[in-house]
């Protein structure tokens, strides 16, 4: 594993790499190799997700000054040094699923930051100099334990998708109001009393998902035409003690979602067979790269299998992927390596729908009803 590292970072190095993709190494420390001589100063993104940093080099400016997007999703970073402020280029910034308790007021100063991530964390509270970004798009905060957002967020003039899902907070500065480019705002799973009576008064805003506040029993009458009822994908918080269904495909037997039943209410929300059959197919492919020994009994095509290998997005409430029925919460499709795969999703739809559906069908009859006398179109959600 080391010397494969060494070797990547060392072509990087030879061929001047403007792109370098570190995930999944194992790395608990940063590499020194990027760090060395003059560094890698035509280096414009670095992709280090999913391995086990504690923490960053302060000297991480200096050696890698022309850094545009950095990605450390889902490592064990505690602290951010002062000098990330030193990124001067920086456009986006993932540090979502990681371990941070205080982001540090330097943040401030990537004044071309656009979109920064900051969701699964430990913070209770974010520095007023955000607001100092005033080239923010983008900016995910869900999943931490925030009582409050800053009320200098309202200066990021350009701000247009604000994300704060799953905190505690107990009401939202009624500064944001005033934010210009605002289109989505969602606070979903908080502990809100109210809201203030301005929000949705600019015409820019256009969603806004407030659902699973137990304690917000009124909306302003500006939002009556802009809320969506958002409640993740159709389920209800606390799903019925039912019996669990499972595809069986020849030798393999895959668990459907514990949502499903066979018999539901005409009040009950209604999953879609495209939407169910993603997502046993991903998590047949999830258990096909985990296990070497395991051969999925079909095959998929490539377009379907990058489908279901990449949803859009997954469930605030139930956690289950969701690649057909989500307001993506996600950077800006256009941006992210998922844009070509989503964009010939509708192709996709076109050509395998009918028989992806198909076979799921017959499975889960013939898991319930051998002889076939059971119908897929019984399934409910609760």
């Amino acid at each position: 594993m080391a010397s494969e590292l060494h070797e990547a970072i060392f072509m990087a190095k030879q061929e001047r790499h403007k792109n370098l993709f570190l995930n999944y190494r194992n790395l608990n420390n940063f590499p020194v190799e990027l760090l060395k001589d003059e560094g890698m100063q035509f280096l414009e993104r670095l992709f280090m997700k999913r391995n086990s940093l504690t923490a960053l080099p302060d000297s991480l400016a200096q050696k890698l000054p022309n850094l545009i997007e950095l990605y450390l999703h889902s490592n064990n970073i505690a602290i951010i040094p002062q000098a990330i402020g030193n990124l001067v280029k920086l456009q986006s910034l993932d540090l979502s699923d990681n371990a941070l308790q205080v982001i540090c007021p330097e943040i401030g100063q990537l004044r071309s930051l656009r979109h920064l991530r900051l969701a699964n964390n430990q913070l209770k509270f974010l520095p007023q100099e955000l607001g100092d970004l005033r080239e923010l798009e983008t900016l995910d905060v869900s999943m931490n334990l925030l009582r409050t957002l800053p009320e200098h967020l309202y200066q990021c003039l350009s701000l247009q998708c604000l994300t704060a899902d799953r905190n505690l907070l107990h009401c939202l500065p009624r500064q944001l109001c005033l934010l210009p480019d605002l289109n989505e705002l969602s606070m979903a799973a908080n502990c809100l009393t109210s809201l203030p009576l301005d929000l949705g008064r600019s015409m820019e805003l256009q969603f806004v998902f407030v659902d699973n506040n137990a304690h917000l029993k009124g909306l302003p009458s500006y939002l009556y035409n802009k809320v969506i009822g958002c409640s993740g994908c159709g389920l209800a918080a606390q799903i019925s003690d039912v019996k669990q269904l499972c595809l069986t495909l020849g030798d393999m037997t895959v668990p459907l979602p514990s949502e499903v039943k066979t018999i539901g209410s005409e009040t009950d929300h209604v999953l879609p067979l495209e939407e169910l059959a993603c997502r046993v197919l991903h998590a047949a492919n999830n258990r096909t790269s985990k296990d070497v020994k395991f051969l999925t009994p079909f095959l998929l095509p490539r377009s379907l299998l990058d489908v279901v290998q990449w949803p859009l997005g997954h469930c605030h409430r139930c956690s289950q992927p969701m690649f057909t029925i989500v307001y993506p919460k996600l950077f800006p499709l256009r941006e992210t390596a998922l844009a070509g795969v989503h964009k010939r999703f509708k192709e996709f739809q076109l050509l395998h729908a009918a028989p992806l559906i198909n076979v799921i069908s017959k499975a889960v009859v013939q898991s319930e009803d051998p002889g076939g006398g059971a119908s897929i179109a019984g399934f409910y959600l609760q």
